[in-house]
């Protein structure tokens, strides 16, 4: 039996509003802080869209799902490396909101699980 998808769309949700609350205070692209908490909700968002169904994946094909994943295992296995910061912001603005929009829809409109 698969496990829910349900949970891991809202930590999507989740990781992306902790994003946001992570913008408010400050730079990213200055402060170390702030860029790796970016990076950490990055990397649990991306992870968490590899347990959503391929089904529901596949009715959003605007969203990039194979590059959030292969961003998540740059961001997990370059930790040697050094992860540009206007990157990272760049995927922040352009690829968060999109992302937002489609996993609201997965779950209804109030962003919760729909019935069936």
């Amino acid at each position: 039996m698969n496990k829910a998808w349900e949970p891991y769309a809202l930590h999507i949700l989740d990781s992306i509003n902790r994003i946001r609350r992570i913008q408010e205070r400050g730079d990213v692209t200055t402060d170390d802080i702030l860029y790796d908490a970016a990076l950490r909700n990055l990397q649990t968002l991306s992870e968490a869209t590899q347990k959503l169904p391929d089904m529901l994946k596949a009715r959003f094909t605007e969203i990039p799902w194979r590059e959030i994943s292969g961003f998540r295992n740059i961001l997990v296995h370059d930790y040697l490396g050094q992860i540009d910061p206007q990157v990272v912001v760049r995927v922040i603005r352009e690829n968060i909101p999109e992302l937002e929009g489609a996993v609201k829809t997965m779950l209804g409109a109030d962003g919760w699980p729909q019935a069936d």
